[in-house]
């Protein structure tokens, strides 16, 4: 398998699919093209014509959304272990994966992944702060529903790698959560294939100035 991703530092939607086939072990090569480059846009419509990743290519198959993907990913490799096994938790995690893969616009525009980042005291707006707290309801009815003091939904799911980019977005600008939430925050960011991913990102060095809010 082959894995078309933006840049470390500043793709959130690459981060989703490369943390689940990172943290399943799963054998793929990373094509990374850094956007806002000369001839990368062409480059990615040659992978995606929508002109956005990342894309996942599979033999003759190619997927692209992470959202696609990672669902490929559980159905075609994990045996559907990418989702809770058990109907409930399956039907909460998805809905809150749907809801972060169409929603949290403030948060998204205000708080721009930028895994480099390491400012404190940034000042939030109360549209993000409603965004955010939407997230902490989230974490608290998946951790409650669920029992679990590691992952969301008990074993690292799709969900964990969906809101990934934002565990990074919260750390970089020094919002602070519940204990029980800073807790996971923290357990997600300290994940081998998260350290790899940041080490990744602090090594490049490409800057898109409207990200570096």
């Amino acid at each position: 398998m082959q894995l078309i991703i933006g840049n470390h530092n500043y793709s959130s939607w690459s981060l989703r699919a490369w943390l689940l086939l990172r943290q399943f072990e799963l054998e793929f090569e990373t094509v990374r093209i850094a956007p806002f480059t000369p001839g990368s846009a062409e480059l990615i419509r040659g992978y995606n014509p929508a002109g956005k990743v990342p894309v996942l290519l599979d033999n003759t198959l190619t997927v692209w959304d992470s959202l696609a993907i990672c669902e490929y990913i559980s159905e075609q490799y994990l045996h559907g272990q990418g989702w809770p096994a058990a109907k409930d938790l399956r039907a909460h995690a998805r809905s809150s994966c749907a809801e972060m893969h169409t929603g949290f616009m403030a948060l998204r525009h205000a708080l721009p992944m930028n895994c480099r980042r390491t400012v404190e005291n940034f000042t939030i707006s109360a549209e993000v702060q409603q965004d955010i707290d939407r997230i902490i309801q989230l974490w608290s009815e998946a951790l409650r529903l669920s029992g679990s003091e590691q992952f969301l939904y008990g074993e690292f799911s799709i969900t964990d790698a969906f809101y990934a980019p934002v565990a990074f977005r919260l750390t970089g600008y020094g919002v602070r959560l519940p204990a029980q939430l800073q807790a996971y925050c923290e357990r997600v960011l300290a994940l081998p294939a998260c350290q790899e991913w940041l080490k990744l990102a602090q090594q490049e060095n490409e800057v898109i100035e409207e990200e570096e809010v």
